[in-house]
């Protein structure tokens, strides 16, 4: 429901008098924050029942966390995701539901519906978008009851990293069909993989109520007062294999993965579908195979 005279819904006015990236850290403090054991195990256990999140595959017992970043942040048991048995597959990243995907025409990706926004604006980079034109894009929400780790979509090395800062607006349904180029508005991360079959990239958006993104080949941290640009090359390069932990969400946000043209076959897929880290989101086209 519309505001009479606005034509947006109520909560998307309020997202948009709040100071999101001032609100964001003070989120990402108060999860942080050590709370009375009884308190946290309710507070846990509340939250979990709300969102339907799977405990049972938690590595830890809920009285064993000492804050809620650390819970929302959870570790998986051993095994609770498998790698999809095709070398050639192109691994999901994460859990979440698949948003948008397809090919990148003209150096414009698909927001939602009636919404799009152009490559350029979101790399911040001419020769990346150059190399990505024409390729495929795949779009990833995390909810709020999805595992929160990201993982390697291929086996290769990480060799480049981009931190645009910028704002947080929600990536939630209310901000994807209301907020224009709201991939390319936020703050977001960027990996650059080298696989063998060419480079392809993983963006991290950061959004409302996301503390901080976090990646493990360096100790940069989003969402700081002052944070400014940042294109950094890794040397020695990061070694990966495919479903390695990269990085995490301090709280939900979406990632985009990127590949350049002829690099993958999409595998067919329904926007809203689930998907879980490890499962087959595309295939690399042997055309490129070397």
């Amino acid at each position: 429901m519309a505001l009479p005279g606005f034509g947006r819904p109520p909560a998307y006015y309020f997202i948009w008098i709040l100071p999101r990236n001032s609100f964001n850290r003070l989120c990402g403090l108060v999860a942080d924050a050590k709370l009375p054991r009884f308190l946290l195990r309710l507070l846990i256990r509340l939250f979990s029942w709300k969102y339907g999140v799977n405990l049972n595959e938690a590595s830890k017992h809920v009285s064993e966390y000492r804050n809620f970043n650390e819970f929302f942040t959870r570790k998986l048991l051993p095994n609770a995701r498998s790698l999809d048995l095709d070398k050639d597959s192109v691994i999901s990243p994460v859990d979440g539901l698949l948003g948008e995907s397809g090919i990148i025409d003209n150096g414009v990706l698909i927001q939602a519906k009636g919404l799009d926004y152009r490559l350029s604006e979101l790399l911040k980079d001419s020769e990346k978008s150059k190399l990505y034109d024409g390729g495929i894009f795949i779009t990833i929400y995390l909810a709020p009851f999805n595992y929160h780790r990201i993982h390697s979509m291929v086996t290769g090395a990480i060799k480049q990293f981009c931190y645009i800062p910028g704002d947080l607006w929600t990536v939630s349904p209310l901000g994807v069909h209301h907020v224009p180029k709201l991939f390319a508005r936020n703050e977001r991360l960027i990996t650059y993989f080298e696989s063998f079959n060419g480079e392809c990239a993983l963006v991290k958006i950061g959004a409302t109520v996301v503390g901080r993104i976090r990646v493990v080949y360096d100790n940069l941290t989003s969402n700081r007062p002052g944070a400014i640009f940042q294109n950094s090359l890794l040397e020695p390069p990061f070694r990966v294999e495919r479903g390695d932990e990269i990085g995490l969400f301090e709280l939900g946000s979406t990632v985009i993965c990127l590949f350049p043209p002829g690099q993958i076959d999409l595998k067919e897929c329904e926007r809203g579908n689930e998907v879980r880290l490890g499962q087959a989101i595309g295939k690399f086209s042997k055309i490129r195979k070397k």
